[in-house]
């Protein structure tokens, strides 16, 4: 794409000596006519040299990326424990990890309570599990089940899971100044924030899920929000403030960013603006709880150009 010179519609007549203050384009500071020889009649004009044509600034070009997380952490009585280790399954009522037992009884040990059917489970405690413990290490309780472990339905873990997908998490549309359709200068601040705040986007938010008998509660919360700005330069915000006329060349009181270069010469002639939305969620039911990291991202593209002051003839 060519660069081109943009002339704004903001032309000025010098009505003094020392010419006039010219507003520029959204938020930039008055530009002034160069002072002492200006004579009258001579008008300032402001040129914005483009980084490229028909890429509107503020355009978003990807909607939303898949989300994704980081390890699960389940714990028990404060410790860590595994959430699903193979071969186990966690029976929420007697707060231990469930396993058939191998061998199985005889049909004579009164662990079977009378049946003729069904199984024999082995209950380990949660520690035994972690430190890697035997049968002849710590207690092992064993019962008489009607079915094998895994039988009865969703660990904790699993529904925490389902408890998130109910929380519909996304990455924030991002609102930026200035907007959509215009154009970014060298030199005046950027704003940034989330344009659709709510309980998917900008939390808290909390769910639970319920089957086997067993209820978990899940709430998500936003950490952090990082914009990689496209410059090579990144940014770490909460969920912003949104730019309001009133607030003039003023710069974000807690999320923005003030390019010092034009984008001509990137894709597109433009910066593409990342905005990574980190999630923590924490959940608690059947005995257990832990912690489920997320991050969702969005992008938009923004073309930052530069301003130029022409003097001409009047």
């Amino acid at each position: 794409m060519r660069r081109g010179t943009l002339l704004l519609a903001v032309v000025v007549t010098a009505l003094t000596a020392v010419g006039g203050a010219i507003p520029a384009a959204y938020g930039a500071e008055p530009v002034v006519c160069p002072p002492g020889s200006t004579p009258l009649g001579t008008t300032c004009v402001i040129a914005v040299t483009e980084p490229g044509a028909g890429q509107a600034g503020g355009t978003e070009t990807q909607p939303v990326s898949s989300g994704s997380s980081g390890p699960a952490v389940c714990t028990y009585g404060g410790a860590e424990i595994p959430c699903t280790p193979s071969g186990y399954r966690w029976n929420a009522a007697r707060e231990c990890f469930a396993r058939l037992a191998d061998p199985q009884p005889a049909p004579e040990d009164a662990v079977w309570q009378g049946h003729t059917d069904g199984v024999i489970v082995a209950c380990v405690p949660p520690y035994c599990v972690v430190e890697g413990l035997g049968m002849d290490d710590c207690y092992i309780d064993l019962y008489w089940a009607p079915t094998p472990p895994g039988a009865a339905g969703p660990s904790p873990r699993e529904l925490a899971d389902r408890a998130v997908e109910a929380m519909k998490l996304r990455a924030g549309q991002i609102g930026t100044a200035p907007p959509a359709g215009s154009m970014g200068i060298v030199g005046v601040p950027v704003w940034l924030w989330i344009s659709d705040p709510g309980e998917s986007t900008t939390g808290p938010i909390t769910r639970s899920a319920s089957a086997g008998g067993i209820t978990v509660s899940a709430t998500g919360r936003l950490e952090r929000i990082v914009y990689s700005m496209g410059d090579g330069q990144q940014i770490q915000c909460g969920a912003g403030t949104a730019y309001q006329a009133s607030y003039g060349a003023a710069a974000s009181p807690d999320c923005g960013h003030t390019y010092s270069s034009t984008s001509a010469g990137g894709s597109g002639q433009a910066y593409t603006i990342s905005a990574t939305s980190y999630w923590t969620v924490t959940w608690a039911g059947g005995g257990q709880s832990g912690t489920i990291p997320l991050d969702f991202t969005r992008t938009v593209q923004l073309r930052v150009g530069e301003v130029q002051v022409i003097v001409t003839d009047g």
